[in-house]
């Protein structure tokens, strides 16, 4: 099987990607396995971020690499937190951090809708003049409290209207069909399959 490093050390993100790429005949490695540090985060965008990480995992890795910048977009925040996310409470923030300011500023708003958004972005070498690139949007509306134990990040306050659930409670198979992971992994399927079986071992 072919290897491609994924540039996260997060285990959640790393499961599900694992998930998304049951069909494909390669094995994901987290950055983790190769190196310690974290690449530097300083696009503004989540395209421009999932590819420096990207290029920075497969330069210290030696591998094709994948990398995805994903996060949540509030609408009556403007689109906060973004690009944000992660370090939403805090540089060091932990998800249940970020989750509680999330519900603190959303305290009095009425307008809950919401989406989560993902870039996921492919590099067969650290200068790779071709990226793959897809992205994802998965809408829904911020609770008013925490709800399921399932998925990371703000996956227990984003409601899904369809099923009435939050994205806490859906079960994996519910999730890789709705989700802006999913759905940034399906608009790479035409070029995903050709780019991975022309990548090294």
């Amino acid at each position: 099987m072919r290897s491609l490093v994924l540039a996260s050390g997060n285990a959640g993100k790393l499961k599900e990607f694992q998930g998304l790429f049951g069909d494909f005949d390669v094995v994901l490695r987290p950055q983790s396995e190769f190196f310690a540090e974290e690449a530097e985060e300083t696009g503004k965008t989540f395209i421009e971020n999932a590819l420096i990480k990207a290029r920075f995992a497969s330069e210290k890795s030696g591998l094709p690499a994948l990398a995805d910048d994903s996060g949540l977009e509030v609408q009556a925040l403007g689109g906060a937190p973004g690009v944000w996310s992660a370090r939403y409470a805090g540089p060091d923030a932990s998800d249940a951090d970020n989750v509680a300011k999330l519900l603190a500023v959303m305290a009095t708003e009425t307008d809950r809708r919401a989406a989560f958004y993902c870039a996921i972005v492919g590099v067969r070498h650290p200068d790779d003049p071709t990226p793959l690139i897809g992205t994802g949007r998965w809408l829904g509306e911020i609770t008013r409290s925490k709800s399921g134990d399932g998925g990371f990040g703000y996956d227990p306050v984003f409601r899904v209207p369809d099923v009435g659930k939050t994205a806490a409670e859906l079960s994996r198979d519910q999730k890789q069909a709705r989700s802006h992971r999913g759905a940034a992994i399906r608009s790479l399927l035409p070029e995903l399959s050709e780019w991975v079986n022309g990548a090294p071992g």
